[in-house]
């Protein structure tokens, strides 16, 4: 007895019956789809005799065309819909997949900063042990198609790199971008390195890329950093007019050597703004203490490393702070290239000063009582180090924009005739330290002590006014800043009104810019399609770098590099230092369809 519901066949589309004018429906591969007419049939119509009937009889004068008639249509309609393909992919081969598996291995191990071999010595043999003990299978047929050798590694690497170079040069050729330089002595070699920073049509969202690193072959100068620059450019077909902005790292006495590049830019694009690390600028002026502060901060140097220097010193310090019940029982070693973190070294000081002063006094007699002798002068500079590290802390981010740094700095600037204020009414409330050593006594802090601070806090008043005004002077529009704050003649760009207007009583964007800050309300991607004029005016704000903390990570990574490669490290090819810092996904299954995998030795 046949069965009451028997399970329907269903036909499968067949690339033979192309050369009858049909293809499966964009919504259903099932169904046939005739290119002459575009209409699509049920699955029954699967047959080579149906679609023949249907050409004879709908298009006659169609019936003896060739394939290439058809497929030159099938091509056609492709486009019209986006390129989207008719014909399923097929699904990859096993060892499509292992090759696929190798270069996203590959891109881990560059993340990491690990070397290359670690896939011999650590992955594939933890990868065998997961499959034959774990899933309880044999693992030699998986582990046969990796291609995890260190040449192979490298390998792999340096193509996902050449990729993801691709889709960053293809990218800058259309947009707008600002550019940051830095250069080092490294492995005895100058090298030069240059990130910039755009928005991605792709992604829709501000990036920061590494662009390259390259040899500087003669020297430093500003001519010789345009002529890299101007070379990759060319080299790209990215037109040197798409810069926005150029920052540049160092202190005002290496700035001569980059006046000269500024110099080259603005002939090519006169509104090109040059910006100076904000970080450099404000370690310079925190440095200028006067001599007698300066002083005391030496000997507060000085006794931090007495006691680092010695590991029996520093266990030593950690026994006598456990007897005291410290919490805290380590001092933190200060060097000149650690001076990010000096406000949290000198109030580590603070915090283990009677400690520190009570061991010294055994060890080092002179300089145990040179530390007594500056002591409120040690508390005070704690203080002010602690808000110019709070500073560079926030000014560190890697989203930072240069209307955030304008505000932090300026804001800071205007605190410190704040802080001033405060020491001539004896009102240590921004003064933590000082305050403690005001509840120890009147006499402790005299007022010789506070008439040195404020004289301090005058001349940093006035380096901060004389390092920072440039950014004082950058003419920032309210509405940037507060778009739904200001009136509509505040727009000073007559182009600009109409879009502000249509903002100003956009619900849509209030909500937006209530619960994001400043850079994620104007590229968020409804404000960039809606108000397109006023966010072509705010990029150049958001793309300036501020700061060099981002390009500085690159050049540990290169010295990381050169200790573990040696000379045999080029950097100017190294795949690896690209993908470690790249915000890009390298499109692997593209790579895998230019080449086959060569077979393992």
């Amino acid at each position: 007895m046949a069965a009451p519901n028997p399970k329907r066949k269903c036909r499968r589309y067949s690339t033979d019956y192309l050369k009858l004018g049909f293809v499966p429906s964009l919504t259903n591969e099932t169904s046939p789809m005739c290119l002459l007419c575009e209409k699509v049939f049920s699955n029954d119509a699967m047959k080579p005799s149906k679609m023949k009937v249907h050409i004879e009889r709908v298009h006659p004068d169609k019936k003896d065309k060739d394939i290439m008639f058809f497929t030159a249509l099938k091509d056609k309609l492709e486009s019209q819909m986006g390129k989207i393909s008719f014909f399923p992919p097929p699904a990859p081969s096993h060892n499509e997949k292992q090759l696929k598996a190798s270069y996203n291995i590959s891109l881990i191990i560059a993340k990491s900063g690990k070397s290359y071999s670690i896939a011999e010595e650590i992955i594939v043999p933890s990868v065998k042990e997961i499959i034959d003990n774990v899933m309880n299978k044999d693992s030699s047929s998986v582990l046969k198609g990796l291609h995890l050798t260190s040449d192979a590694v490298q390998k792999n690497i340096d193509e996902m790199a050449v990729d993801v170079e691709k889709t960053l040069v293809s990218e800058l050729q259309h947009s707008r971008f600002s550019i940051q330089f830095d250069e080092s002595m490294c492995g005895g070699e100058n090298i030069l390195m240059g990130y910039v920073r755009y928005f991605s049509q792709l992604h829709k969202c501000i990036i920061d890329e590494f662009l390259f690193a390259k040899y500087l072959k003669i020297d430093a100068k500003g001519e010789n950093i345009f002529r890299c620059l101007d070379e990759y450019l060319r080299e790209h077909n990215i037109p040197l007019s798409n810069i926005t902005a150029v920052s540049i790292d160092g202190p005002l006495f290496t700035l001569n050597r980059y006046r000269k590049l500024s110099s080259l830019l603005k002939e090519s694009i006169p509104d090109v703004r040059t910006i100076q690390c904000v970080l450099h600028r404000q370690h310079l002026v925190s440095k200028r203490l006067g001599e007698e502060l300066n002083e005391s901060l030496e000997v507060c140097i000085r006794s931090i490393i007495r006691i680092k220097e010695y590991t029996w010193n520093s266990r030593l310090l950690v026994m006598l702070c456990e007897g005291n019940d410290q919490t805290l029982n380590k001092l933190l070693l200060h060097t000149e290239l650690r001076w990010l973190s000096r406000g949290n070294i000198l109030q580590r000081l603070v915090e283990l000063y009677d400690s520190t002063v009570n061991f010294l006094k055994d060890v080092d007699p002179y300089l145990s009582q040179q530390l007594i002798t500056c002591k409120n002068h040690l508390f005070y500079l704690a203080d002010l180090h602690s808000h110019l590290h709070d500073v560079q802390t926030r000014l560190q981010g890697r989203d930072i924009t240069i209307i955030q740094v304008r505000t932090l700095v300026l804001g800071f600037q205007i605190k410190l005739g704040l802080f001033k204020s405060s020491l001539a009414r004896r009102d240590f409330q921004y003064s933590p330290n000082l305050q403690q050593l005001a509840n120890e006594g009147d006499k402790i802090l005299s007022d010789d002590d506070l008439e040195i601070y404020m004289a301090h806090l005058e001349k940093l008043y006035e380096d901060f006014n004389e390092r920072f005004e440039d950014l004082e002077k950058i003419q920032i529009p309210d509405w940037i800043v507060a778009p739904f704050g200001i009136t509509t003649g505040n727009a000073s760009d007559y182009d600009l009104q109409e879009e502000v207007i249509h903002m100003s009583v956009d619900l849509e964007a209030r909500s937006l810019y209530k619960s994001n800050s400043t850079r994620s309300f104007w590229t968020n991607v409804n404000i960039v399609n809606k108000y397109p004029k006023l966010f072509e005016k705010v990029l150049p704000f958001l793309l300036a770098f501020p700061s060099s903390c981002i390009i500085d990570e690159s050049f540990i990574q290169v010295n990381t590099l050169q200790t573990r490669e040696g000379s045999k490290m080029n950097i100017e090819q190294c795949g690896e230092l690209r993908l470690k810092f790249t915000n890009l996904t390298p499109n692997i299954n593209a790579i895998l369809k230019q080449h086959q995998a060569p077979p393992l030795q």
